[in-house]
């Protein structure tokens, strides 16, 4: 992790901003991929946004058998040197979606954060991988290709501590748990839910985990393409800390963009301090 520059830092003054989150569909060429995440970053910048999400696997068809043929070190990859031009030349924070991201012999769903200078904040490798085998005969296994990362990732920025995690580890509750605990108060999630698991259980987890920890969660989806092996829900979404949905996207490819208050979520934490008390009772133990 790289620690944060000092710039900017006055607008700690201003607790509120914009973030949009950019939903598209990714394809298999991974030039045509970058362009159009690309495009979508200069849109969002466009509509006043400070914080910029982008999709997981926004470089790649989601499939883990193809995971190594889009891998790229990091640095000096072309999606990371293209996030780090985006971030500066558009002057906002992003986080990058995801990528696989080869170091050594391993590779590992890795997302980036940059600042507006260009800077890498932090990164998070996925945790817990997607191993499932779901109604209808939909089997995915991430482990075949992909190796876990072991941490929970948080950073400040001007506006507040942002936690980040990757798709399948919204499923569990204690990652988020640790990064509430280390000052997280808005926390992303990349992720490519698909069509069984993005109707039952996509807005069901971020409004939870917006609620049990009392921040903001930014889910940002792939747009659905009907024709991919691995079909994604979309829906990418925004969600505040009394889990109201605060911007919601479709399937299709569109900007979603969602005021966040850290004055806001401070006075719900005041009102019901419901993670004060979590707190307090881990440090008995």
């Amino acid at each position: 992790m790289v620690a944060q520059s000092a710039g900017k830092i006055s607008e700690r003054q201003q607790p509120a901003f914009r973030t949009a989150v950019c939903q598209f569909k990714v394809g298999a060429s991974k030039e045509e991929n970058l362009g159009r995440a690309r495009d979508f970053l200069r849109r969002a910048a466009g509509e006043g946004a400070r914080l910029v999400v982008l999709p997981e696997m926004f470089v790649c068809p989601y499939e883990a058998r193809l995971f190594p043929e889009y891998a790229e070190s990091y640095p000096g990859g072309a999606a990371a040197e293209m996030l780090c031009r985006a971030a500066r030349e558009e002057g906002v924070y992003i986080v990058g979606g995801s990528f696989p991201e080869r170091e050594g012999k391993r590779l590992y769903n890795s997302s980036f954060v940059f600042d507006p200078e260009g800077k890498v904040l932090a990164r998070h490798r996925k945790v817990h991988l997607f191993d499932v085998d779901l109604p209808g005969g939909l089997s995915f296994k991430e482990s075949a290709t992909l190796s876990p990362g072991r941490s929970a990732t948080v950073v400040p920025t001007p506006w507040g501590t942002l936690g980040v995690a990757v798709c399948f580890d919204i499923r569990f509750p204690a990652l988020f748990h640790e990064m509430t605990q280390r000052g997280a108060e808005i926390i992303v999630i990349p992720a490519a839910f698909n069509m069984i698991t993005g109707p039952a259980h996509w807005e069901l987890l971020l409004r939870t985990r917006a609620v049990d920890n009392q921040v903001y969660m930014v889910g940002a989806a792939p747009a659905r393409d009907a024709s991919a092996n691995y079909v994604a829900f979309g829906h990418s979404m925004v969600v505040n800390p009394w889990g109201e949905v605060l911007a919601r996207a479709g399937p299709a490819e569109e900007i979603i963009v969602a005021e966040i208050d850290v004055d806001y979520l401070k006075r719900v934490r005041e009102q019901l301090p419901a993670a004060k008390q979590m707190h307090k009772r881990e440090a008995v133990r």
